[in-house]
């Protein structure tokens, strides 16, 4: 069994004759069971990657497989593997919750009793049991959302396409998102979901992907993504003895770039201190038991910033290739 269960390779997209690609040559692989990031700036193409995965937009040039079956030629069989929720979704007032859902497992041709028990299960997943019977759109617009994860869920899909799935919530509702994605990504389920704010991805994601003008830029294990973040952080350190002597050893050490005095306290020994550090976790780890060692002593050592976001950042404004 392929380990990817939806690859791209040289995928392009162009809207009308002349105009630039929306996409452009983008290969793209996620594996079985990932919770897979798409981040990019608004107009990156990370929706029109989505329209074509799910086998809603057709391609200029390219192919795309889901769960070894090729979207280009089998868009109609693609369709059981996949169920899509769009970043703006049709909802039909006239009918209420389990009614939607009933409607759209009649589309996917579920027979009546297996409808009614999708229906119920699903509104039991998503918390919506107590809303059976409400007309949805008097549903919150976290309801809305997760009523509309429910429907691409109807078919029992492999993978999961979800555009900008957060998209207007409150606090609260993002949270409750995070945790339903948590519970579908652990019954086995594949997910893509979008966002163009990346702390968001990375608190749940296991893959990441940064989209820019339609190109990929980066994509990789979350894991990976955090060693290329990290390999250049600012630390801070709070010393609170001997802050000369820290600076000294911190200049010497390997992978260091530069050593900054902050602020200094009332005590001449007490001062916060950054370092530039060429090196990831471990490196740093490494450091700050070679000033322990050597007598210095650290009431605080961390990493200035968002290192993932200070990645996207970059990556985004083209100053990394």
């Amino acid at each position: 069994m392929n380990e990817f269960i939806v690859e791209t390779r040289g995928l392009c997209k162009r809207y009308r004759r002349g105009a630039s690609l929306a996409l452009d040559s983008l290969d793209l692989r996620v594996s079985r069971g990932a919770l897979f990031g798409f981040i990019g700036p608004n107009g990156a193409g990370k929706t029109t990657t989505l329209r074509m995965l799910a086998g809603l937009l057709e391609p200029s040039s390219g192919e795309i497989w889901i769960a070894g079956h090729s979207v280009n030629r089998e868009p109609h069989l693609v369709h059981n593997y996949v169920g899509y929720m769009p970043d703006f979704f049709g909802l039909y007032h006239e009918m209420t919750a389990w009614e939607y859902l009933d409607f759209f497992a009649r589309c996917h041709g579920l027979p009546p009793r297996r409808r009614r028990i999708v229906a119920d299960e699903l509104l039991e997943l998503v918390g919506l049991a107590q809303k059976r019977d409400e007309d949805v759109g008097h549903l919150s617009r976290g309801m809305q959302q997760r009523l509309c994860l429910a429907r691409a869920l109807v078919h029992d899909p492999q993978v999961l396409l979800l555009d900008e799935p957060a998209s207007g919530l409150d606090p609260r509702a993002r949270v409750e998102m995070r945790e339903l994605l948590r519970e579908l990504s652990a019954m086995g389920k594949t997910i893509i979901l979008s966002s163009h704010i990346l702390s968001e991805l990375a608190e749940i994601c296991t893959e990441v992907g940064i989209i820019e003008r339609g190109r990929m830029v980066a994509c990789g294990p979350l894991s990976w993504l955090q060693s290329q973040a990290a390999a250049g952080r600012i630390l801070r350190l709070h010393v609170i003895s001997d802050v000369q002597r820290a600076i000294q050893l911190l200049t010497g050490f390997p992978g260091i770039s530069g050593v900054a005095q902050v602020n200094g306290g009332n005590d001449p020994a007490e001062a916060w201190v950054e370092a530039y550090l060429a090196g990831d976790a471990r490196v740093a780890s490494e450091l700050l038991a070679y000033l322990v060692n050597n007598d210095v002593a650290v009431a605080e050592f961390r990493q200035v910033g968002n290192e993932l976001e200070e990645l996207f950042l970059q990556l985004t404004a083209g100053e990394v290739a």
